[in-house]
């Protein structure tokens, strides 16, 4: 009977440590979009001494191990049961558990030896005994050498690893991509397609982002990012009609590494977590998106797909969020954010300068529909909202001062995602803002859309097709004092009121190839028609194959 604990217990440790995690397993323990941090688990509850197999009310006679159960608890009485008097005879059995059993068996044979009970211990016992430890040796011989190489990878792990606290992880995106070339009537905008633009010949842009996110307590963390990139879309044109028409979602060039994201997740409660930091502090990282393959690494390819342009106004670095889970299927987002924090300069800070305040309320109704509704408010100190899409720049630069009026800014929009099926979502949203100069009359309105249709696991599992189809911000009316007017800027110089004279309307459609769980590949094309909301500028077309590595 000892033998048979000895073999089934070292062999329970074995097949735990080796086993591939079961899915509960893997839920408890997997973090959930970077807020939700698994607490340590709770200690194994203490064992206590039973006398008799009756009083472990989980074992029934029918049960294929009563027989034995029942001769190590009444003969040998060297079993243990726990406080709620079951045994748990299906869950796993922990080194500590084995040693202890394995124990009191052999204080309780050592005792009857010594006290030469006849009755208990039989002399054919000691000999069934040291039978079974001899045809079981070799598999006695075998499990030890299983666990001792266990100990010697555990060992080169935890000697090789890169740290106990910290995980890195990163991405790296290569795109090759090239744009046509185009005639455009700019500056003045008079009707005639005058400026010509060369396009871009076929040329490569990259990204690369390293992360490094280091456990502090069991519910927080620090998330750290490295950033570099190279390349462009350039050239356009010089101005500010059309600098932004084609945008890719991971075009973001730099003289160097810099620091993109420093920031403390917090989960104060299992339902409210906060963010706070210096980098990487802004909406995009903050609130969570509806659309649930946005992704400049492997969802749409253009910066405009990505999201609604209101929520990247102001382009935030550092500040705190929060993200409040109120109800099962209902949160609630809410951010500060500064442009330039670490800048003491006037005009700049934490509480001057650039500075936009947000709230999202996400609900999900069914499991197959995403509702999100927001409201941002910023102070542009340039009149710039930072969106880097379409109309951004709302006020004209004064040609005496060689500056930009001043904005406040309220927006609102929506998102809305439907799966229609397991392979096929569609969604839309919209967005509206209005802005004026501190102090002074008149206002300047904004609006955009976008509907688009994903095509998750098209051909093959794993793969991603989408057609995107929308209107960047566009200047709908515009009657602040005279000379701030963007359109009328652009079209005499005068800077009078009025709106833009024509709409950009963006095209693109992509399918990306997930090659590995690693590496995917994704050709797709851009067409946008009016470039710069200007009617007399020809199209502008790009051609983009992405390929993307992440670890």
């Amino acid at each position: 009977m000892l033998a048979w604990l000895l073999v089934a217990g070292v062999n329970t440790v074995v097949e735990k440590a080796i086993a591939i995690p079961t899915e509960t397993e893997t839920t408890q323990n997997s973090p959930v979009k970077g807020d939700i941090i698994p607490s340590s688990p709770s200690p194994v509850d203490p064992m206590a001494q039973v006398t008799s197999v009756s009083q472990l009310k989980d074992v029934q006679p029918s049960d294929w191990a009563f027989g034995a159960l029942q001769s190590l608890v009444e003969r040998y009485g060297c079993i243990a049961g726990y406080p709620d008097s079951n045994y748990r005879g299906n869950r796993a059995l922990t080194r500590y558990e084995f040693a202890a059993g394995v124990n009191a068996c052999l204080d309780r044979i050592n005792e009857l030896i010594a006290t030469a009970t006849n009755d208990l211990l039989k002399p054919q016992d000691l000999t069934i005994l040291q039978r079974l430890q001899e045809e079981f040796a070799a598999e006695l011989g075998t499990l030890r050498g299983r666990v001792d190489s266990l100990e010697v990878r555990t060992a080169e792990i935890a000697a090789n690893q890169f740290s106990t606290t910290t995980k890195l992880s990163g991405l790296l995106i290569v795109g090759l991509q090239g744009r046509t070339n185009n005639r455009g009537d700019v500056n003045p905008r008079d009707g005639q397609k005058d400026t010509d633009d060369g396009g871009t010949n076929i040329n490569v842009i990259s990204l690369a982002q390293l992360y490094l996110t280091s456990q502090i307590t069991p519910r927080s963390y620090l998330f750290t990012g490295l950033l570099a990139g190279r390349g462009g879309t350039t050239p356009r044109f010089t101005n500010s009609v059309s600098r932004n028409d084609v945008l890719l979602g991971y075009e973001f060039p730099t003289d160097s590494l810099i620091v993109s994201d420093l920031n403390l997740h917090w989960l104060v409660t299992d339902k409210l977590a906060v963010m706070v930091g210096t980098e990487g502090v802004s909406m995009p990282a903050a609130f969570r998106g509806p659309n649930r393959v946005e992704s400049a690494a492997t969802g749409p390819l253009s910066y405009f797909a990505q999201r609604n342009p209101i929520l990247n106004t102001g382009y935030g670095h550092g500040g705190i969020a929060i993200d409040w889970q109120f109800a099962k299927r209902a949160s609630l987002q809410a951010i500060y954010t500064s442009y330039q924090p670490g800048n003491p300069g006037q005009g700049s800070g934490l509480f001057d300068g650039n500075t936009t305040t947000g709230v999202q309320l996400l609900l999900t109704p069914t499991d197959t529909i995403d509702l999100s509704l927001y409201y941002v408010n910023n102070y542009s100190s340039d009149g710039c909202l930072l969106t880097f899409v379409g109309d951004e720049c709302l006020t004209a630069v004064n040609s005496t001062t060689g500056r930009s009026a001043p904005l406040q800014t309220n927006a609102v929009g929506a998102t809305v995602t439907w799966q229609i099926s397991k392979s096929i979502s569609a969604g839309a949203w919209g967005g509206y803002t209005k802005s004026y100069i501190p102090g002074q009359p008149g206002n300047v309105e904004t609006t955009n859309y976008m509907v688009f249709l994903n095509f998750p696991d098209l051909f093959a599992k794993g793969n991603l097709g989408g057609i995107y189809v929308g209107q960047p911000p566009k200047i709908t009316s515009s009657n602040l004092p005279v000379g701030n007017n963007v359109p009328d800027f652009i079209n005499s110089g005068l800077g009078r009121a009025g709106g833009q004279p024509g709409t950009t309307t963006q095209i693109e459609a992509f399918y990306r190839f997930q090659l590995n769980d690693n590496i995917s590949i994704t050709p797709g094309i851009i067409h946008i028609l009016q470039p710069g909301h200007t009617p007399d500028s020809d199209s502008v077309t790009i051609g983009i194959l992405r390929s993307t590595f992440t670890f």
